[in-house]
């Protein structure tokens, strides 16, 4: 037997503890370290840069004699190479810890896409959305945006990879919605900033990159075509909810939406100041919104009491008092009068806000508070 190489497997497997640690030598440096509690350890004394090291080769029977022995043998040709064993393992021991941290960067990265990051951004702001606002940011996303980002990590994402997705969308020739997406995207991405999902926004530039979208203002009557309309509306012969639904709209000159979602409990006709208050909720800039009612809208409101209420909705559908009007039921009305193309219940703001500014009675930003608008000279200009 080689004096390197004096234990044996089955010497090593007898070893008995004792009261204290035993030392049983192999040779080359190489001992086992018997504990009371019977656990078994490879250990190799040496010397490393002139001092007195111990290294560790594993317990055994997980690292077998021969394979402790494998590791001595190792661990002396490195020494005599100038390389130390125990620097040598710990930096393998940081590499791995390096590598570790990488690979759950990267996964984590790989599970936050710019879908999950959207559909975060949206639960977040959907108690401040109206429902259709809801309903049109995710559609837009889904339509325009998930097919090309959807499954890409959001902190990976480059400009050029927002622009080639939003030019994908114009080529189409769909600029109001390539104008839209870019704008949701860059609120995904500010909001992925922010929560620490991802460092840089791509889509805040990007805006000049894109071809303006061209508004096209709803078609809307002349201050002098308005007569003439009227008197087709009195003699207009479909359903009377409906040609009350218009008279209403031209008195109040509300959104749509907010006219057919109204409810009889929104109103107070009793008194000198009779006012429709729109709750907040149905309003597009979420503003609690006064709508003072004149004499003709109440006697409107009057003949409605024989089609809805008390409770409820004010415009239901003819079929279904709990569903409000459809969108386009008042707008096919308009098309039964000969205005397709030529007005739509939208554009009663638009010539609302053109006579009551033309009429010099009222301040313009009075107008557009009861307009329901926001203050500016660039929403009023669309408008008058």
């Amino acid at each position: 037997m080689s004096a390197s190489n004096r234990l044996t497997e089955l010497a090593v497997k007898s070893a008995k503890p004792s009261e204290k640690v035993r030392k049983l030598t192999d040779g080359g440096g190489m001992y086992l370290l018997v504990h009371p509690n019977g656990s078994k350890y490879w250990r190799m004394d040496t010397r490393i840069d002139s001092k007195q090291k111990t290294l560790s080769f594993g317990v055994w029977p997980e690292v077998s004699l021969t394979e402790a022995r494998e590791r001595r043998d190792e661990a002396r040709r490195k020494i005599k190479d100038d390389i130390n064993p125990i620097e040598e393992k710990r930096e393998q021991r940081r590499i791995k810890v390096v590598q570790v941290q990488e690979q759950e960067r990267i996964e984590q990265e790989q599970a936050t896409t710019f879908e999950v990051v959207a559909h975060e951004w949206m639960r977040r702001q959907e108690p401040r959305w109206t429902e259709d606002h809801s309903r049109r940011t995710r559609r837009s996303l889904e339509q325009h945006v998930f097919p090309d980002l959807g499954d890409r990590p959001i902190a990976e994402i480059g400009l050029r990879e927002v622009l080639d997705a939003l030019r994908r969308i114009e080529s189409e020739g769909k600029h109001e919605a390539a104008s839209r997406a870019r704008q949701r995207c860059e609120k995904v991405f500010g909001y992925g900033i922010i929560t620490g999902q991802c460092e840089h926004n791509p889509a805040a530039g990007l805006r000049d990159a894109l071809t303006p979208p061209r508004k096209k203002p709803q078609p809307a009557l002349k201050p002098d075509e308005l007569p003439e309309f009227l008197n087709r509306l009195e003699d207009y012969d479909g359903h009377m909810l409906t040609k009350l639904a218009l008279w209403f709209m031209l008195y109040t000159f509300v959104r749509t939406k907010e006219l057919r979602l109204a409810q009889w409990g929104e109103f107070e006709t009793e008194g000198e100041t009779p006012t429709w208050t729109i709750p907040a909720e149905k309003m597009k800039r979420r503003r609690e919104h006064l709508v003072p009612l004149s004499f003709q809208a109440v006697e409107v409101l009057e003949q409605l009491e024989e089609f809805s209420g008390p409770d409820g909705l004010v415009f239901p559908q003819q079929d279904n008092p709990h569903k409000a009007m459809s969108e386009n039921t008042m707008l096919f009305a308009l098309y039964r009068m000969g205005y397709h193309s030529r007005a739509t219940t939208h554009g009663f703001r638009a010539t609302a806000s053109t006579i009551l500014n033309e009429s010099g009675l009222w301040h313009p930003d009075a107008i557009e508070r009861q307009l329901a608008h926001v203050e500016g000279n660039k929403v009023r200009a669309a408008y008058d």
